[in-house]
């Protein structure tokens, strides 16, 4: 038998309906007739390997008769125009999506993959139903940049977008604006010398004065995004599909994981998209952003959680080629009788099919804060149980924005080694400005699925703070892996649009820890952490009413946290019941 053929072409043009020209590279069979398409459209060059194929085998989808076209987005590597961070992707993906079709060996039904921001560009371009669109498999992304990119419950997030702009979006724009070797040269060694130094930049503030890129003078949408602030809703819209659901009636296959910084976005995807009965499917491994590996942080969850063998039978391209296959070439592959969703059940370390998300099954359960006023550090006296508090002191903490309780592990993307995945906690829980609340050691093994919320009575002295709650699985060792964090600005307490400043009243916070799956084993502690902040995951709040996006100015701030009968502040925990063995 010949063996099989690939035709590569390069640079391919595509006009879009502005005149501007985007190239593409297109892999397909040599062979004679017509082929389904997959599209995909990234920032970060259509001829890098590990971006353009990356946790996909391009090679195996030609294989399997599909035409694969990887696309330069807009002002990026071989295309022209501006690039503007997503803003562009919606009709210049209709435009490629058409074009893809016209192909001289397209037979008129084209798919899309692609993770992170080439996950987003599947679903912007979906919410201009370009008719030739069929079906779409949208990987570890977003919805809105307000919730995961640039903010979170209104905190900014340098750690993300600091390290996105310098590491992934710079270089090319330089090469870009120097053409002389001897200039590039030196701003290239500019850039190096930056990159080598990111964990001070983060700590430079107002960052709309950040150093890199006022001296390199590129990546001027990231000045103009800090200049809007979340409540310019005509602003943010623009890049966001959190109110176009309803134009999302399209096939879609969402891949997520648990320790990824979009699993939030992700989920509610899979969550909004399905209401409308589109077939849609969900996937949700133990991973971090973009990463596939058994290993992740300081944790092992066996060889059949590795995207390279999920559940010992199968691989990610082979979950592309049987969806593909299903929805533009009409194959029969099974999709129709299986469970929408499969995730892994950490603790237990085990895939499961479930039939939706979140699970109907689920127990949501209150675990309340109790201490006697002294639940600072995990040497403290705090206590989750599942009674109520009556009268109780409250716990408090001095919050000092010049030294904030440091990032280990978690939803992370930003520089640094190992930076995303299950960390030990135990250093952080020493510190006195972290509330620590732990129940007894569980006598039977709990399993927690789903949506996990907090509920916290808190005040401040300032004007303006934020509180974090973070979700740890505790051994009987003491190891504290986190599991699941989430932070609320108070300004921003009740959605986008700002709230009056603080007054030392007590105030109701809700934060939003998104979800997790994990069995919390006999004899572990379930473990929430309280504090105010979570750098460089997160901006640390000023407390002064301003933001260090625009000012250096900061002062302490003494935080009380409250669980009483009147403000009895609470952990919701979606339990799921577990069959005894």
């Amino acid at each position: 038998m010949k063996p099989f053929q690939i035709i590569v072409e390069k640079n391919v043009p595509c006009m879009m309906r502005d005149g501007v020209i985007l190239y593409a590279d297109i892999y397909r069979p040599n062979r004679e007739g017509k082929f389904p398409v997959l599209v995909t459209r990234l920032p970060y060059s259509k001829d890098h390997p590990y971006y353009s194929h990356r946790y996909l085998d391009t090679n195996r989808l030609v294989e399997n008769e599909f035409v694969v076209i990887i696309q330069d987005v807009r002002g990026r590597f071989q295309s022209e125009g501006e690039f503007r961070s997503f803003r562009q992707e919606a009709d210049d993906g209709y435009d490629t999506i058409e074009w893809a079709a016209s192909l001289p060996y397209s037979i008129g039904k084209v798919g899309m993959f692609g993770l992170s921001y080439y996950g987003y560009t599947q679903l912007l371009a979906a919410t201009k139903k370009p008719p030739h669109l069929a079906a779409i498999f949208p990987a570890m992304t977003l919805n809105d940049q307000r919730t995961g990119v640039s903010y979170r419950n209104g905190a900014y997030l340098p750690g993300l977008t600091e390290t996105w702009t310098l590491e992934s979006i710079v270089p090319d724009l330089l090469r870009r604006k120097y053409a002389k070797p001897e200039e590039r040269k030196e701003a290239m060694r500019k850039l190096a010398d930056y990159l080598n130094r990111m964990g001070d930049l983060y700590r430079f503030t107002p960052v709309n004065k950040w150093p890199p890129l006022m001296e390199l003078e590129v990546a001027g949408y990231f000045f103009e995004e800090l200049s809007h602030p979340p409540e310019d809703e005509d602003y943010w819209k623009q890049s966001s599909i959190a109110d176009k659901y309803e134009d999302l009636q399209i096939p879609a296959y969402h891949l997520g994981g648990w320790y990824d910084c979009f699993i939030g976005p992700t989920l509610t995807n899979y969550m909004e998209m399905a209401k409308a009965g589109h077939h849609q499917k969900l996937i949700v491994g133990p991973w971090g952003h973009g990463y596939f590996a058994s290993v992740q942080g300081e944790s092992y969850f066996g060889v059949h959680a590795s995207g390279d063998w999920i559940d010992l039978e199968q691989d990610i391209t082979d979950l592309h080629i049987r969806w593909f296959n299903h929805w533009l070439k009409g194959i029969d592959t099974g999709l129709e009788t299986e469970p929408p969703v499969k995730i892994f059940v950490m603790g237990i370390n085990q895939w499961r099919d479930e039939l939706e998300w979140p699970l109907k099954r689920t127990q949501y359960t209150n675990f309340y804060l109790h201490s006697c006023g002294k639940a600072n550090t995990k040497n403290g006296a705090g206590l989750l149980l599942m009674i109520p508090p009556v009268d109780e002191n409250p716990d408090s903490f001095i919050y000092d924005p010049k030294n904030p309780v440091p990032t280990k592990g978690g939803r992370t993307l930003f520089a640094g080694p190992l930076t995303m995945g299950p960390f030990n906690q135990r250093e952080i829980e020493e510190r006195l400005d972290v509330l620590v609340y732990s129940t007894e050691p569980l006598t039977d093994s709990v399993e927690v699925t789903g949506p996990v919320k907090m509920k916290l009575w808190a005040s401040s002295d300032a004007k303006d703070t934020d509180f974090t709650a973070k979700l740890v699985d505790k051994a009987p060792n003491g190891k504290a892996l986190i599991l699941a964090e989430g932070i609320v600005n108070s300004k921003y307490r009740n959605g986008f649009r700002p709230e009056k400043e603080l007054k030392g009243e007590v105030v109701e916070f809700d934060i939003d820890l998104w979800a997790i799956s994990n069995v919390f084993l006999t004899g572990h502690r379930i473990t929430l952490e309280i504090s105010s902040s979570s750098f460089p995951q997160y901006l640390p709040n000023p407390n002064t009413g301003e933001s260090l996006n625009e000012s250096s100015k900061t002062i302490k701030a003494k935080q009380t946290i409250y669980h009483n009968e009147q403000y009895p502040s609470h952990l919701i925990l979606p339990i799921v019941p577990m069959k005894k063995s």
